[in-house]
């Protein structure tokens, strides 16, 4: 298909049935026509029409575009009046079907010929595509100047509209083409501002609900912008008509199109996808890209996707429904591909339907434990601590949308024009950050922290070299008889892991609650409660916070509150309720010390918007954290636990803090590995002589230098601390057993 360039085709399509969209493309046929008073044809092309437009128009077509499709003969030597229907105001029109008896089935290249005759006649063409996107209506729209889409304020419509706007998206339209029009818009519905955030779509006109006008329009078979011209909903459609020839017209013409696809030869001698000009892509996409829109022609995997409601076995028999069903395209598409081609593209296009793309691989590789998408064209992993490159890509920035999309959807999140960030989470509980434009300047940006199933093991820090048995057997005193503990680390220093594997410590006898923004904690106790905070509605409202959730879980009888991260005003609320009998909570904050992490603390409790005096704050860091757990990422890549410090209490105006173990750098080796020591400093924390005298066993060798902690080469083994004798002032050192 190729149109007259100096004539403007403009598409109406729906994301919904009854949306309103064929009277919508009548009254906007009207509607330029008059402002304009030039040329307008109004084509009904919608695959599953029944004549509805006949009806709108109040009149029988000379012609149908079933009845053109096999006109024999040229149509350049007949009368226009014998092929298009003239209206009484001037607008012409063609008809797909004269009734419900009939059906259109018309090819892609005979649609084609008719929109380029009809382009050679008039300056606009307005063509109701429908919202059954077959490949006929699909070569309309790839030669559309503009694509209007109608949608109403309805939560069900908007969410099949968003179906539209991906598929679409899928076929590789620019997303500038398609201008959103908001249909029977009402005080009741949802908000134009909160539909085009969920569709990420600047709207370009509001129609009112007016169904006096409309049932009396249909009534005298006329559409209402030429039978009630003053009607508020009739201004509507000039608008629209204004806005859109206001020069947004004359910029849409430059955007790039996407092109049909044809099949040439490869250098092996079968068939492979080409576009005809400069499309960039290579045949293997290309091919890709054809199948996976056939897919989302042929089936609703959204809604397949909800039916399973989480369902495992549901899960996998959907996959297995829509791998024959790829199979069976790529055998129409592509026949000619070898089998290891065949099979690729086919588990490509599957990850892509249902999966997360290009980035289901990495996901499955062990060895990966970081994902960052900066733009479609890079995605960096780490591996063993370092940061590479990775040779898989997606393949534009409205792909690598469609997936953050895909993730964060399930979860009642959303992102945004308004919202353009958003926290989340994988199925397995890795955490998903996500930023896209107009934040992020080169294109979305995704970043993937993957958390080994089970979480690590205390054994597994120990292999690794994070940590001593010594300080792991002290921890987990520490944590069994409820001590507050505070994790603080930079950003990827393995913080939650961390916090995870502490919480292997609680017993199980106990009740915990855990909140978290994004639920990640993978706590292998029986009585746990997990709480997640949610994000505000599409109309900016219902958000609920970290700090609501502490509030309600003090509430819920826990003995033990375990927040995911203090980054807000909720580090007050955590530190409360340490203070008020639930001993034994732990958190995370970023700090890159202990002392910087009481400094922390002090500022995000100001945060709260509680007025109290800088003391006071201290006060409660002094009385409810017992223990403050430093960890690290090393420039070399590995994790290392660097600090265990007690917060020891108030000297003066200054939280005092007893390091009792740390980690000493002594140099690398010579494959630049960072080397050293962990040392007990000889300090014994003051709780001890609690826990004793509550019965609890603390062996004192627990606090001696293991030389087997140096790494890698062993160090001189210490003098032993004077566990008799502890550095701070007075600390009552533990009574002796045994």
């Amino acid at each position: 298909m190729a149109i007259n360039p100096n004539c403007n085709l403009i598409a109406v399509v729906g994301g919904k049935g009854g949306v309103g969209k064929s009277v919508f493309a009548a009254n906007f046929a009207c509607a330029l026509m008059t402002e304009l008073r030039t040329q307008v044809l109004l084509v009904d092309a919608d695959s599953k029409s029944v004549g509805d437009q006949n009806v709108i128009m109040g009149l029988k077509p000379v012609k149908t575009l079933k009845e053109l499709s096999s006109f024999q003969g040229s149509l350049n030597s007949q009368p226009m009046n014998t092929l298009v229907t003239m209206h009484a105001s001037g607008l012409g029109y063609v008809g797909a079907v004269r009734g419900p008896e009939e059906s259109m089935n018309i090819s892609p290249d005979m649609l084609g010929k008719l929109m380029d005759f009809f382009s050679r006649a008039f300056k606009f063409v307005v063509v109701d595509v429908g919202n059954d996107l077959g490949p006929a209506q699909m070569a309309v729209l790839q030669e559309a100047t503009a694509i209007m889409i109608v949608t109403t304020p309805e939560v069900l419509v908007v969410t099949q509209t968003q179906r539209l706007v991906n598929e679409l998206l899928s076929a590789t339209f620019p997303k500038d083409m398609f201008q959103l029009v908001i249909n029977k818009a009402s005080p009741t519905g949802l908000s134009p501002q909160a539909i085009s955030n969920q569709l990420q779509l600047p709207f370009l006109g509001i129609v009112p609900a007016d169904e006096a006008t409309s049932m009396m329009a249909l009534q005298k078979y006329q559409p209402f912008v030429l039978s009630a011209p003053k009607a508020p909903v009739t201004a509507a459609y000039f608008d629209v008509a204004r806005k859109l020839t206001g020069g947004v017209l004359q910029r849409l013409k430059t955007l790039a199109r996407p092109k049909p696809v044809a099949p040439a030869a490869t250098e092996g001698g079968g068939n492979a996808a080409v576009v005809s000009g400069s499309s960039g892509m290579d045949p293997r996409t290309l091919t890709k890209i054809r199948v996976h829109n056939e897919l989302i022609r042929t089936v609703d995997l959204k809604k397949l996707l909800m039916d399973t409601k989480q369902d495992e076995n549901k899960e996998k028999e959907i996959r297995e429904k829509t791998k024959r069903e790829i199979t069976l395209i790529v055998d129409k598409e592509a026949p000619d591909l070898s089998r290891e081609e065949r099979s690729k593209i086919i588990k490509e296009v599957l990850e892509e339907a249902l999966g997360l793309g290009p980035l289901e691989d990495l996901l499955a590789d062990a060895a990966v434990s970081e994902i960052m998408v900066n733009g479609f064209k890079k995605i960096f992993v780490e591996k063993s601590g370092k940061v590479q490159l990775s040779p898989v890509h997606f393949t534009s920035n409205d792909h690598l949308r469609r997936i953050i999309e895909r993730i964060v959807t399930p979860l009642g999140r959303q992102i945004n024009d308004s919202t353009p960030y958003v926290d989340a989470r994988l199925k397995d509980g890795s955490r998903v950050n996500a930023v896209i434009e107009p934040l992020a300047i080169d294109g979305p940006a995704l970043t993937i922290r993957k958390f080994k199933k089970g979480g690590i093991t205390p054994e597994k820090y120990i292999e690794y070299g994070s940590i001593t048995k010594n300080m792991i057997d002290f921890l987990r005193i520490c944590a069994e008889n409820g001590l507050n503990i505070v994790i603080s680390g930079g950003t990827g220093s393995g913080k939650t892991s961390l916090l995870n594997m502490m919480s292997s410590f609680i017993p199980s006898n106990e009740r915990v609650i855990t909140v978290e923004d994004a639920a990640e904690l993978q706590l292998q106790q029986e009585h746990v409660v997990r709480l997640e905070t949610r994000p505000s509605s599409m109309e900016g409202t219902h958000s609920v916070t970290i700090r609501d959730l502490i509030k309600n879980a003090l509430r819920m009888r826990p003995d033990r509150i375990i927040v995911g991260e203090c980054r807000d005003g909720a580090a007050l609320d955590m530190l409360q309720a340490m203070n008020t009998g639930h001993d034994g909570s732990m958190t995370t904050t970023h700090a890159n010390s202990p002392r910087e992490c009481i400094a922390r603390l002090e500022t995000l409790c100001m945060m709260s918007g509680m007025d109290l005096p800088v003391r006071a704050i201290r006060e409660q860091i002094a009385g409810a954290v017992n223990l403050i757990v430093q960890i690290s990422r090393l420039s070399d890549g590995s994790r290392k636990i660097l600090s265990i410090t007690e917060v020891a209490g108030m000297q003066g105006e200054i939280v005092t803090l007893a390091e009792i173990f740390r980690f000493k750098e002594t140099g690398y080796d010579k494959n630049r590995k960072i080397q050293g020591v962990f040392q007990a400093t000889g300090t014994i924390p003051s709780f001890i002589q609690k826990l004793s005298d509550k019965g609890v066993v603390i062996p004192r060798e627990i606090f001696a230098n293991d030389p087997a902690a140096a790494n890698p080469a062993p160090a001189a083994k210490p003098a032993a601390p004077n566990i008799a004798a502890p550095k701070m002032p007075g600390v009552i050192p533990p009574k002796k057993t045994g």
